[in-house]
C-alpha cells in the first residue's frame, strides 16, 4: 500500500484485492440486426452519464444472441466507464449488459455496501480520469482500477456513510427538479407573453407571427440610437492581443455573457490611444452585448449601469436601444426566445465558426408593446429567473457540501457512529 493513512478498524487494501475487475464485451459485427430488439439493455457511456448513480434504462436493446456475445450484469453490482467519459461509475438497477467501455467487480463481497462503493468510485473520478491511457480516444485497463487504493470501514458503517451521502444527493436531486420545473415554467411563459401579450383578446397577423392588434412589430434598427445603435467590434488586426495592456479601458468578451447574463472574472485593456481609434465599437453601461461568433453565438446580456465605458472585442457585439421605446430587459428576453426557438441561427453566416451578421441583425423583426408592458413582461419574467437563480444558488452550495463530505467520510478524517 502507499502512504494512505488507514483509519483505526478500516482495511487498507485494493479494487483488486476485493474482486475480479473485467471487461464488458460488444457482439460483432455491431451493425448486424441479430444482435438487437429484445428486452435486455446495452448499455453505453451516454447512458451512464444522463443517469444519477442508478442506471434505470438504456437506449439500445440486446436479443439473446447479443446478449450472449456481450456481458450480462446482475442488479445491484456496479460498473464504471473506461473510455470518452473516464471513470465514471452507476449502479446498475435494470436488466443490462456492458461493452468493452466498462468494467465491473466479479466476485465483491456482500461485506461491501454497493452505495458505499458507488460513492468511493465517485470521488475517484478526477483521478481515475487522469490515468487515462494516451491514444486517440483516453481510456483506462483493469490493472488501473485494480491497483486503485481503499480504505474499506466495516460494512455498518460503510452503510451510515452512505446513507449521509444518499440523503444529500437527494437534496441535490429534488433541487435540480425544481431549477428543471422552473425552466419550463419560464419557456412556457415566456412563449405566451411574447406572443400573446397581458389581457389581450384581439390580434392581428404580423411578421413576426400573430400579436396583440395593439402591439407593433419592429426592426432592431427602428429601436436603437441613430449613431453607433448596433455595432460589432473592430475588425482582425485592428484590435489583436499585441494591443492589450493590464489596465486602461476594459475589452468586452462575447464569453462575459456565456449564461445569458453578465459576467466578467478577469479583463483585458486597452490604453486611451487605441480606445480612441476603434471608438466606433465602445460600449457602457445599459447597452445589450451579445457574443457574436462561435457556439454561443447569440447570447446576451445587459452591461451593468454601473460598468465603466469599455470597447468590444471582435467576438462580440452592442446595442444601445433608444429608451423611450424599447426596454432593455425586454428585447434582451426577445432575443433570449429567439435564440430558443432557432429565430436566431436565421442571421448567422455559414462560415467555418456560425457569426451573426450584423446587416441580418440591424432588419431583425421583433414584437413590440407600449413600454409600460414591456416592463410588466419582464417582471413577470424576472421573477421566475430570480427563482430559478435562488435555487441554483442551493444547488451549488449542496454540491460544494456533498464534495466535502466524500472527503472527510470516505477517507475517515470524520467517523461516524454505525
Amino acid at each position: 500500500m502507499s502512504e494512505m493513512v488507514i483509519p483505526e478498524g478500516w482495511l487498507g487494501t485494493s479494487i483488486g484485492a476485493l474482486s475480479k475487475v473485467k471487461r464488458g464485451a460488444s457482439p460483432r459485427p455491431i451493425k448486424d440486426p441479430k444482435w438487437w430488439g429484445g428486452s435486455v439493455g446495452w448499455t453505453r457511456i451516454s447512458d451512464v452519464t444522463s443517469s444519477v448513480k442508478y442506471l434505470n434504462k438504456t437506449t439500445d436493446y440486446l436479443s439473446k444472441e447479443g446478449v450472449a456475445k456481450s456481458v450480462r450484469i446482475p442488479k445491484g453490482e456496479v460498473i464504471l466507464s473506461i473510455c470518452a467519459t473516464i471513470g465514471r461509475p452507476v449502479i446498475v438497477n435494470a436488466d443490462a449488459c456492458i461493452h468493452d467501455g466498462f468494467v465491473w467487480f466479479d466476485g465483491l463481497s456482500r461485506g461491501v455496501d454497493r452505495e458505499f462503493y458507488y460513492y468511493f468510485l465517485s470521488s475517484k473520478e478526477e483521478s481515475l480520469s487522469a490515468s487515462r491511457q494516451t491514444g486517440t480516444q483516453g481510456n483506462l485497463n483493469t490493472d488501473i482500477v485494480s491497483r486503485l487504493e481503499i480504505s474499506l470501514p466495516p460494512l455498518p458503517e460503510q452503510q451510515k456513510i452512505a446513507a449521509i451521502l444518499t440523503s444529500v444527493d437527494d437534496v441535490i436531486e429534488k433541487t435540480q427538479a425544481q431549477i428543471d420545473k422552473l425552466q419550463d415554467l419560464k419557456k412556457g411563459t415566456m412563449n405566451e407573453l411574447l406572443t400573446k401579450g397581458i389581457g389581450h383578446t384581439e390580434f392581428k397577423e404580423s411578421p413576426v407571427g400573430m400579436i396583440p392588434v395593439e402591439w407593433e412589430s419592429k426592426t432592431l434598427s427602428s429601436l436603437v440610437e441613430k449613431k453607433y445603435g448596433i455595432v460589432d467590434g473592430p475588425f482582425g488586426s485592428n484590435l489583436k492581443t499585441e494591443h492589450y495592456k493590464s489596465s486602461g479601458v476594459p475589452v468586452i468578451q462575447s464569453g462575459f455573457v456565456t449564461a445569458g447574463k453578465f459576467s466578467a472574472k478577469k479583463y483585458v485593456h486597452v490604453d486611451e490611444e487605441k480606445y480612441q481609434e476603434q471608438i466606433r465599437s465602445s460600449t457602457s453601461g445599459g447597452d445589450i452585448v451579445m457574443a457574436k461568433i462561435g457556439a454561443n453565438a447569440g447570447a446576451c446580456a445587459m452591461l451593468p449601469y454601473n460598468h465603466p465605458i469599455g470597447i468590444l472585442a471582435g467576438n462580440s457585439l452592442k446595442m444601445t436601444l433608444c429608451q423611450t421605446v424599447a426596454a432593455t430587459n425586454f428585447i434582451i428576453l426577445v432575443l433570449h426566445y429567439y435564440r430558443l426557438t432557432g429565430e436566431l441561427d436565421r442571421i448567422k453566416t455559414e462560415t467555418a465558426q456560425p457569426a451573426i451578421s450584423i446587416s441580418s441583425l440591424r432588419k431583425l423583426q421583433v414584437p413590440v408593446p407600449n413600454l409600460a408592458e414591456q416592463q410588466k413582461i419582464a417582471s413577470i419574467l424576472t421573477s421566475i429567473d430570480n427563482q430559478i437563480e435562488s435555487r441554483e444558488s442551493k444547488l451549488q452550495h449542496t454540491q460544494v457540501l456533498k464534495k466535502a463530505l466524500m472527503q472527510d467520510l470516505l477517507t475517515g478524517k470524520k467517523r461516524v457512529a454505525a
